[in-house]
């Protein structure tokens, strides 16, 4: 169960995909109240406009809006964070220095770096942070219904696994929509394409997955000596065109990544409304 009470402060797309992966896993959600101006609830988690409507000081904290939205956020929210508080943070970017800064009262400060599968549990979750042994514990066992989950050593660490799963599932989304539109340029219908396509990643992920198999394994086994699969593998890897590109896509997200720590350090985040 989650700690009595969690604070979920925003709770768009991401905030959204743990509380369901979380539903799915059958954790106890009735000590949270979501915090977000619409007052919708998420999940059947009931929520309210402002903090001082959520009830008692909380346990946990989840920050769950845009790493934008914190300077306007910090201050009102710091108010009722004390030295019995962990916060969490999915804001991509923010370092835990940062954090600290502008929740200085908070017992634990850690960032969580989750993908969007955690909403059908087979995410990813990079965490790093401020934790005793004891709150380091509580954490992972919060997260691990999830998916797969890890501690890094660093916040380097953290930044490089956020790269390729937290803006993973956009990039093999492209791959697959890429796959389709080749199929429909072949004489496929649009639906019939976009099935085989994902059927495909998604059978052969877990064929790799179930089997421990090995891409190159699985490569081996696909493509024949001088066979429709070999042709095709040899433009994906004529001056590792594939690889080149894949890094190319992963360097811009993580340069992105190192702006957004920037700009949160020096209080230059454009400021947007209250909460998602």
């Amino acid at each position: 169960m989650v700690p009595n009470p969690t604070w979920i402060v925003g709770c768009g797309n991401l905030g959204g995909a743990l509380v369901k992966g979380w539903r799915s896993a059958g954790v106890d959600l009735t000590g949270a109240v979501i915090v977000r101006p619409s007052g919708e609830p998420v999940e059947s988690i009931p929520a309210v406009t402002d903090f001082a409507s959520a009830g008692a000081a909380p346990r946990l904290v989840i920050l769950a809006f845009k790493p934008q939205q914190l300077s306007a956020i910090a201050p009102k929210l710091a108010e009722f964070v004390s030295s019995r508080t962990t916060v969490v943070s999915l804001l991509a970017g923010v370092e835990v220095a940062t954090l600290r800064n502008v929740f200085p009262e908070a017992g634990a400060v850690v960032r969580a770096l989750p993908n969007l599968p955690v909403a059908i549990r087979r995410g990813v979750v990079a965490l790093y942070g401020e934790t005793n042994e004891g709150t380091r514990d509580q954490v992972s066992q919060l997260f691990a219904p999830l998916g797969f989950t890890l501690w890094t050593n660093n916040e380097a660490g953290l930044a490089a696994v956020g790269a390729v799963a937290g803006a993973g599932p956009a990039y093999v989304a492209r791959f697959i929509t890429a796959l389709a539109k080749a199929g429909v340029e072949r004489g496929l219908s649009e639906d019939l394409a976009n099935t085989v396509a994902l059927e495909t990643v998604l059978g052969t992920s877990w064929m790799a997955a179930a089997g421990h198999e090995s891409m190159a394994d699985i490569v081996r086994r696909v493509a024949s000596p001088n066979g429709t699969t070999e042709a095709g593998l040899a433009v994906l890897d004529e001056r590792a065109a594939l690889d080149r590109l894949v890094s190319a896509t992963i360097d811009a997200a993580a340069r992105r990544g190192s702006e957004l720590a920037e700009e949160a350090r020096t209080g230059n985040l454009a400021v947007q409304s209250l909460l998602p």
